[in-house]
């Protein structure tokens, strides 16, 4: 009998450990489908009540929270994911703290260069990015407890807080509706953000640390800084081929493209939702069972690209009615570009495996590499594809740039497995 215990408990234990991990990508998913349907819900609102001009406005703030968004995760956030996840508790605490502090630092020192520039711009736009700069602290604080909770392995307390952002924001928006100016909806953003970042402060029983601020990134900047270039380069190449496909073709393939990646939406969605949650479970996996982070990485990646194929297979059997109603007079051009865009997509989730892993073994070098190469890919292969064959061009060309992308991110995982043999990971560090 003893012996019979001893053979079912290692697949007792399997099974335990695989149905923690499916609970935990479950709350990435649910978290990352609250937050997108916060966001869309925002800008249909605001689009509605304040017409076309100003809700550029409004956008041209809502894209430079997201750059900023980036630097914050780089230099704060993404280093405590990869060295805090799984680790004791007393460790993550303290981290936390320091983290969400140089979040904290982050916010205030962009906030008031958003608040100068605003008060140099004046008329119209000024008093939006005056606004933005005032609630900035708020909403990095807000995504630095998101990823707090993931790294714990407490991905429910993201949603909850989400969800707590979500509540607020509908008398926030009320409220703004009847000021009606872009500075008021920006207000009410930043407001509803506030109440979910002290609502986290609860939640985690954490207050943040600014003063350690300049400590954080300090100890932390053989990751911080790479990850900062690299999240930025990853944005900064959309943008450029953005407006570069403007300028060779025309604005009408931008919007052409967009309507694309409308189209592929939801599975977008799928996998930023999985990215709250896969360099932590990548980073557990090599602390627990170093051994099985690659095929963990190939299981991750590979099963990512098959249901981005399948998202596009049903995209292509979607009625051409259903297709209009969608998208309206954007759909004849844009579903021309539903095969180069879904292989274009399945490339990225491929080699999102890979940059897990690399992530979660602290190869910032590589993994900065590999951002550049693909980034660089991605500018050079929308934009020649542009001129060479418009728009679809440009759709083939940023597909072929993404799959070569993706076979640099596995190529630099395997040699970073080999090295991990010879030294491995450090230990996490504590203050």
């Amino acid at each position: 009998m003893p012996a019979e215990e001893e053979k079912t408990r290692p697949t007792a234990d399997r099974r335990t450990a695989r149905r923690a991990v499916a609970g935990r990508l479950s709350w990435g998913l649910a978290d990352q489908a609250a937050s997108s349907m916060t966001n869309f819900a925002v800008g249909i609102y605001v689009a509605r009540s304040l017409g076309v001009t100003a809700f550029g406005v409004f956008s041209l703030a809502w894209l430079t929270y997201g750059v900023v968004l980036n630097v914050a995760r780089g230099l704060a956030t993404d280093p405590l994911v990869v060295r805090f996840s799984g680790a004791p508790d007393a460790s993550w605490r303290a981290a936390t703290a320091r983290s969400s502090g140089a979040a904290l630092g982050v916010g205030t020192a962009l906030g008031a260069v958003c608040l100068l520039v605003g008060l140099g711009l004046g008329d119209r736009v000024g008093p939006a990015f005056v606004c933005l700069g005032v609630v900035l602290p708020a909403l990095l604080l807000q995504d630095t407890w998101r990823f707090a909770f993931f790294a714990a392995g407490t991905g429910r307390k993201a949603f909850v807080n989400d969800l707590v952002w979500g509540v607020a924001l509908v008398p926030a928006m009320v409220v703004a509706a009847r000021v009606g100016s872009v500075a008021a909806f920006v207000l009410a953003w930043g407001a509803s953000a506030a109440v979910a970042a002290v609502y986290g402060c609860f939640q985690s029983g954490i207050r943040p640390r600014p003063h350690q601020a300049r400590g954080w990134l300090r100890e932390q900047r053989d990751l911080g800084y790479r990850y900062l270039v690299e999240n930025v380069s990853l944005s900064g190449a959309s943008q450029l081929r953005a407006y570069g496909l403007g300028a060779i073709v025309g604005v009408g393939a931008v919007g052409a493209v967009r309507g694309a990646e409308l189209l592929l939406g939801p599975f977008l969605a799928l996998l930023m939702g999985l990215s709250l949650v896969t360099v932590a479970e990548a980073a557990r996996v090599l602390r627990r069972a170093p051994h099985r982070l690659g095929t963990f990485c190939l299981l991750l990646g590979g099963g990512q690209a098959a249901a981005a194929l399948l998202w596009g297979a049903a995209l292509l059997l979607m009625p051409g009615r259903l297709g209009e109603f969608v998208l309206g007079g954007v759909w004849s051009s844009a579903s021309e570009l539903i095969v180069p865009a879904t292989l274009g997509v399945a490339g990225a989730g491929l080699g999102s495996g890979a940059a897990a892993g690399l992530r979660a073994l602290a190869a910032a070098r590589r993994s900065l590499r590999c951002q550049l190469f693909a980034s660089a890919c991605y500018v050079s292969g929308g934009l020649g594809g542009a001129a060479v064959a418009g728009t679809v061009g440009s759709a083939w060309g940023v597909a072929a740039a993404t799959l070569c992308g993706s076979a640099v991110w596995w190529l630099q995982l395997r040699s970073a497995l080999r090295e991990h043999h010879q030294d491995p990971i450090p230990e996490v560090r504590t203050p």
